[in-house]
């Protein structure tokens, strides 16, 4: 049975933590939860949620700067001071000229990590963020979101095989893994 995103609900303010294994529906509950996804029965996203693949398939020729524009077309809260801080707190200022082909896995996913943290939306959802980041990109982004545990109106849903322990969850979802038939 797929999990539901009434598991999620009430969506607190805050840290939740949506954790399983390989196949336990992570990411499709994070799509639908965004509207990627149709929703199953049952199920309501809220009108606000981004998700974003953090690998940025098909966007090869596109450059950070680019992936960034788009994204704030459909972000009316978007940062720009945020997004600056990001760009260089993660080490990006050097492959903002570059297109996306041209960049590591983990400067590929910073990108996208940029433009999800500064976006504005009241929903949030971060797919394995911390995956093929180097050690000071971990610490910013666990920084971030520790700074983000206690904000009053917005939810950061990361997905991931485990909760980090270091972060102040206000939920910890825990999905069986699903056995392939």
């Amino acid at each position: 049975m797929a999990p539901s995103m009434t598991d999620l609900y009430p969506l607190p303010p805050g840290l939740i933590a949506v954790t399983g294994g390989e196949r336990s529906g992570k990411t499709s509950l994070l799509r639908r939860l965004c509207g990627e996804l149709a929703a199953l029965p049952g199920e309501t996203p809220p009108t606000d949620a981004h998700w974003l693949d953090l690998s940025l398939p098909g966007q090869d020729d596109a450059t950070p700067q680019q992936v960034w524009q788009a994204l704030r077309a459909r972000s009316p809260r978007w940062n720009s001071d945020l997004q600056d801080e990001l760009v260089e707190a993660l080490a990006l200022l050097p492959h903002l000229h570059k297109q996306l082909f041209m960049l590591s896995t983990g400067s590929r996913r910073k990108v996208a990590l940029v433009g999800l943290l500064a976006c504005g939306a009241n929903v949030t959802c971060l797919d394995q963020p911390f995956a093929a980041l180097d050690r000071a990109s971990i610490r910013v982004l666990t920084s971030f979101l520790a700074d983000m545990a206690e904000h009053p109106s917005r939810s950061w849903v990361v997905a991931d095989y485990e909760a980090d322990p270091a972060l102040p969850w206000r939920r910890v979802i825990a999905l069986d893994e699903v056995t392939p038939s």
